[in-house]
C-alpha cells in the first residue's frame, strides 16, 4: 500500500514553494503574561526573532520569584498549507530530568499554550500535559 500525498482534503492547494521564513510571525512575536496570576506554570513568555528564527525564552512561576527557563528556537506553523500568515509554534526545554515540549496558537488575540511535560528520571511521576492562556503585555513590562 503506497502512502497517500495528503493527509486531509485541507492539504490539497496549489501554490508556491513558502518556507518558514517566509511566514508572518507578528501576531506571535512580544512579551506575553499569562492569564492567570495564580499559575504554578509558565507565568511569562517572551516571543522574539533573532537570526531569522522566532526564539522563545520562558519564565515559570515559583513562590521565591520566576524561573529563568532560558531561550530556544521555535518551529512557525502557518494558518493552512497556502498561507504565509504565523499561527503558530512549537517548541522544547530539555532540563536533563525532566523536558517540557510546548505548543502554541494564536485564538482571538491570545496565545494559548499547551504543555506536555515529560519526566526522564526515575521519580516515578506521571507525565502530564497542560494548558493556559496568555494577554500580550506592553512595552511597559518587557524586560
Amino acid at each position: 500500500m503506497s502512502k497517500p500525498q495528503f493527509a486531509q482534503i485541507y492539504d490539497l492547494v496549489e501554490t508556491e514553494r513558502i518556507r518558514e521564513r517566509d511566514i508572518d510571525r507578528g501576531e506571535l512575536v512580544g512579551n506575553w503574561i499569562n492569564a492567570n496570576p495564580d499559575t504554578t506554570s509558565i507565568a511569562r513568555l517572551e516571543v522574539f526573532e533573532a537570526s531569522g528564527k522566532l526564539q522563545l525564552h520562558a519564565f515559570a512561576a515559583s513562590q521565591a520569584g520566576l524561573i529563568d527557563w532560558g531561550t530556544t528556537t521555535t518551529a512557525v506553523f502557518a494558518a493552512g498549507p497556502a498561507s504565509r500568515v504565523g499561527a503558530g509554534f512549537t517548541a522544547t526545554f530539555d532540563f536533563g530530568a525532566a523536558e517540557a515540549r510546548l505548543q502554541a496558537m494564536i485564538m482571538k488575540g491570545l496565545l494559548v499554550l499547551a504543555q506536555f511535560h515529560l519526566f526522564k528520571d526515575d521519580s516515578k511521576r506521571a507525565s502530564y500535559f497542560l494548558r493556559e492562556y496568555y494577554a500580550k503585555t506592553h512595552d511597559l513590562f518587557s524586560r
